[in-house]
């Protein structure tokens, strides 16, 4: 079984790679926004998820980024400022997925902006928390 350090990074690989989708989508107009809102999303999503993994903190089973947004803030994890608005690709989760067409409700290159700057931000959160595991075990080790 992976433990909370592994499964954060796993989770941040999956963010890296959704987000790595979504920049190699973002040139191709006949891929839609609503493709690379998916693949932002799941990048946002994934990268708080790791982040709350790699903290210890428990969250519900959810693609809603202003909930997980407010556990972090309870977690004192905050996200950047520009990620401030990254609830946003919430709906691309789920019900606009569905839907017979595509509702453009944000700029590809907005969308994949967050995805960037919360797998940047994640990954930095993610290698702060393993640091002092990291010193401990050295600390027994000697």
């Amino acid at each position: 079984m992976a433990n909370q350090h592994d499964l954060a990074e796993q989770l941040l690989q999956r963010a890296s790679d959704d987000e790595a989708a979504a920049r190699a989508m973002l040139p191709i107009e006949s891929v839609t926004d609503m493709i690379v809102g998916t693949l932002a999303q799941q990048a946002v999503e994934k990268s708080i998820k790791a982040v709350l993994v790699a903290r210890g903190v428990d969250f519900p089973f959810t693609h809603d980024i202003g909930g997980l947004v407010r556990i972090c803030n309870e977690a004192e994890a905050p996200l950047p400022d520009d990620l401030g608005e990254a609830d946003q690709l919430t709906p691309y989760a789920g019900a606009v997925r569905y839907d017979a067409e595509d509702p453009k409700l944000i700029d590809r290159a907005t969308a994949l902006s967050w995805a960037t700057a919360a797998v940047a931000w994640a990954r930095a959160q993610v290698e702060s928390a393993a640091a002092p595991a990291a010193e401990t075990e050295d600390q027994e080790g000697t």
